[in-house]
């Protein structure tokens, strides 16, 4: 799968390769998205300790649900 910038639509063909890729089982495909989901916030946390606050200044990751 290609990546997509923020806020790009997900088109119908990547949902169809995530399921082929999981053999039509919806359920481990939306684990595994659950999963990389848990993955990158903790990179994003552990960057976030590591980021001194002036080099983003004060810029903090947004948590939030849409």
């Amino acid at each position: 799968m290609r990546e997509q910038p923020v806020g790009e639509a997900v088109e119908d063909d990547e949902r169809e390769k995530v399921i082929a890729y999981h053999r039509g089982d919806t359920h481990a495909a939306i684990d595994t998205l659950l999963e990389d989901i848990r993955h990158l916030r903790r990179q994003l946390a552990l960057t976030e300790g590591a980021m001194s606050r002036g080099m983003a200044r004060g810029w903090r990751p947004s948590y939030h649900r849409n």
